[in-house]
């Protein structure tokens, strides 16, 4: 918090239009495109390459492309990442993915592994 006095509410905007405001203003999210679901359902398939930001919380997502990094917040009924169909376990070292709904990650496939960070503090 910048401080605890005048404090700006966030007004008319929805948490992941938030988001994806504040990632845009790292140069290197530049190219960072919209993900739609396949369904209302939270699924989601990642066909192409670059930097996405999921449209609604995931509940799984299949990954089909060579590589890609996906934003993403976790559905409370998260399933977790698929690599062409089969079931991806998150490389070593990545953080423990929470289905709160809000709490904002970064999943990298690069070199057939996936690597999934928590995005803030």
């Amino acid at each position: 918090m910048i401080n605890k006095d005048r404090i700006v509410p966030i007004q008319a905007i929805d948490l992941l239009s938030l988001y994806a405001v504040i990632l845009k203003q790292d140069s290197n999210n530049s190219a960072m495109a919209k993900l739609e679901a396949d369904d209302v359902e939270g699924d989601f398939t990642v066909s192409a390459t670059g930097i996405k930001l999921a449209n609604q919380p995931i509940k799984s997502c299949n990954i089909t492309a060579a590589s890609a990094t996906i934003y993403f917040v976790a559905d409370y009924a998260y399933e977790g990442f698929s690599v062409s169909g089969t079931a991806a376990t998150p490389a070593a070292g990545s953080d423990a993915v929470e289905p709160d709904g809000c709490t904002l990650y970064k999943a990298v496939l690069a070199s057939g592994n996936i690597t999934i960070t928590k995005v803030g503090l």
